[in-house]
């Protein structure tokens, strides 16, 4: 296996990495926000709330992209595996 192929493995893996976990990332911080927003206008001071909020809207997000995260692994990793049988040849 050469240097450039070891490279383009660990580059393609961090993006997708990063492309699969995005949406996660993105509804937890947008309802971080808002509950920390939230609390601060009505003066809540429970710490439980933004944690709930958080896991539920998390919840949510793995149902919506749930499936297309899937798609995106297995054909990386089919990617992955057709390349490893390509250097056995």
């Amino acid at each position: 296996m050469s240097g450039e192929m070891v490279l383009y493995l660990g580059r393609r893996t961090l993006e997708m990495a990063l492309m699969l976990a995005s949406p996660v990332l993105v509804v937890t911080l947008v309802v971080g926000l808002v509950s920390a927003l939230l609390q601060a206008v009505t003066s809540i001071r429970d710490m439980t709330l933004g944690l709930v909020l958080k896991i539920a809207a998390v919840g949510v997000t793995v149902l919506i992209f749930g499936g297309w995260m899937l798609r995106q692994a297995v054909g990386f990793t089919e990617d992955v595996f057709f390349q490893i049988q390509a250097l056995g040849q």
